[in-house]
């Protein structure tokens, strides 16, 4: 998929040039925030891709691509509050920053009553009874709704409900 192919409206826009447009974009408008953040994207993304060619990959694919992303921001986050509690909130405040441009990138996660509802599913699916089944219908979730799933939030109500 092209960099124009990804700005098709009703098409799902490939992350790679949507990324690297952007950056483009940043750069002209000359916003240092976004520049920054982007080039640490790419260049994280640059070290995956080279960690994947011994496995015979050239690019990791999408959803590699969203959980390296996830990652990013769950370190941000780690962060933020670090200089939250060291009293440094000009610090805290371009994690923020960092976060919402990043967050930009993620798919839609599933949440409140659609993530319920996929739980269930899943729970029925498998026929778990307790929290002994929890990895079965981990699984089932991850392959029912992969990107779209907040592992840490999925996990706990997961647990939450084999458990009572």
């Amino acid at each position: 998929m092209t960099a124009t192919q990804a700005n098709v409206p009703g098409e799902p826009a490939a992350l790679r040039p949507r990324l690297t447009e952007d950056l483009k974009s940043a750069m002209r408008a000359r916003d240092d925030i976004r520049v920054s953040t982007l080039r640490m994207v790419l260049a994280k993304l640059k070290d995956a891709d080279i960690a994947a060619r011994p496995r015979g990959v050239e690019a990791i694919a999408e959803p590699e691509l969203v959980a390296l992303l996830r990652g990013m921001v769950k370190s941000r986050r780690e962060s933020e509050a670090q200089y939250q509690a060291g009293n440094r909130p000009e610090l805290a405040a371009r994690e923020a920053a960092e976060i919402a441009i990043i967050e930009a990138y993620l798919p839609q996660t599933l949440a409140g009553a659609a993530l319920d509802a996929a739980i269930a599913a899943a729970i029925a699916a498998t026929g778990a009874t307790g929290p002994k089944s929890m990895g079965a219908v981990i699984a089932a979730l991850k392959a029912a709704h992969g990107p779209a799933l907040d592992m840490a939030a999925a996990s706990a109500a997961v647990k939450a409900k084999l458990a009572g």
